[in-house]
């Protein structure tokens, strides 16, 4: 990892409010499957006092107490979910050297591709203008309808394996293909890269002649900030617009000042603060937190077509979704926002477990729906 990275990631750290001082004595604790962990002997006192302290939150949180009850299945997977990145803050910070970053990746994306995947679709590899990618196509595919799906990952983890199953729901929903762009990832490939590939696969995708009006984006995490990012980026281009998109939790704002960062904090099951602040410096490199391409909160955002905004009640990104919504509404951008009660940060991945998950992405496939029914009567 470059002694740059660890340098800026560990001064994020620093940074932390000084209610949070046990938290940053072992990084174990950035990360919520690492909390999970038995505190070793060698970990200071205070630090195991907080672990301590975070393990009965867990205790409590799984037994509904603090939050929404999920059967065995969704608890599971999210447990898995979270622990394949327990690791990830000691190794960007250069104190894990037993596992690589690589490692972790591969780790991650096996655990995402668990959610099982529709037999009704076909997937496939190909190569959108030098960015590979993967196209899952239904049975049943409307005219020249494509859905541009963004990976989430926090611009470092993740990759279009990991949401065969995701993917191939909003195609049967949406009766198009869905193309998932495995654009670069961060701190090898820092801000703005994994959003400039991101941006060259939609480019070449319109360069082959796909209609724009019956085109849709929708993304997750990092790929919900990006469906607002790379419509921008395209924008300011030339470049045709889609006809609508779906931010399904995004993460739209790298300063992390909303008040569900704070109020949420221990409801979340997926994300802490803490380690968001340092994915977020990780990937940024020597950016700054509000660069309007990396938070779209801050993005010139006028003549963008309808975007819908999806987040769940217990998320950290709350705050700043509604508020990503708010902006989109404030500049003339037709938008929706719908809020879920008691799910988890994209909720959507457990389409087969939980009625939530299907309805989300019911409600997401009739708005780009609507979104490429008027594009195309104009």
């Amino acid at each position: 990892m470059p002694d740059r990275v660890i340098d800026r990631a560990r001064a994020a750290l620093t940074k932390l409010p000084a209610s949070a001082a046990a938290t940053k004595a072992t990084m174990s604790l950035i990360f919520p499957g690492a909390m999970r962990r038995s505190p070793s002997s060698a970990v200071s006192t205070p630090a195991r006092q907080s672990i301590a302290y975070i393990n009965d939150l867990n205790r409590l949180t799984a037994s509904g107490s603090t939050t929404m009850a999920f059967n065995d299945t969704v608890t599971h997977r999210l447990n898995q979910w979270a622990e394949s990145l327990q690791d990830l803050g000691p190794v960007i910070l250069g104190e894990n050297t037993a596992v690589t970053i690589d490692e972790i990746r591969e780790s991650y994306v096996r655990k995402m591709a668990e959610h099982p995947t529709s037999a009704d679709v076909r997937i496939e590899q190909v190569n959108m203008g030098g960015v590979p990618a993967t196209l899952v196509t239904p049975k049943d595919v409307q005219g020249d309808r494509v859905l541009f799906y963004i990976h989430g990952g926090a611009y470092i983890v993740g990759g279009p394996g990991g949401y065969h199953g995701l993917a191939a729901a909003f195609a049967t929903a949406m009766k198009a293909r869905v193309y998932l762009p495995d654009y670069r990832l961060a701190p090898e490939h820092a801000f703005p890269v994994p959003i400039e590939d991101t941006f060259a696969a939609y480019r070449w995708l319109i360069d082959q002649g796909q209609n724009p009006e019956s085109v849709t984006f929708a993304g997750d995490s990092a790929g919900g900030a990006m469906v607002v990012s790379v419509m921008v980026m395209a924008r300011n281009a030339g470049v045709p617009l889609p006809a609508g998109g779906a931010a399904l939790s995004p993460w739209a704002n790298l300063e992390h000042t909303g008040a569900s960062m704070f109020n949420r904090e221990g409801l979340d099951r997926l994300n802490t603060k803490a380690g968001l602040d340092l994915m977020a410096r990780t990937f940024l490199g020597d950016a700054l937190p509000n660069s309007p391409e990396a938070s779209p909160v801050f993005a010139d955002v006028r003549g963008l077509p309808p975007i819908i905004v999806q987040i769940g009640e217990s998320e950290l990104m709350l705050s700043d979704a509604i508020r990503l919504a708010a902006h989109l509404g404030e500049n003339r951008v037709r938008v929706s926002l719908e809020i879920w009660p008691g799910m988890f940060h994209v909720w959507h991945m457990f389409h087969a477990e939980l009625a939530e998950g299907q309805a989300a992405i019911a409600n997401a496939a009739a708005f780009l729906d609507q979104a490429i029914t008027t594009a195309l009567a104009k």
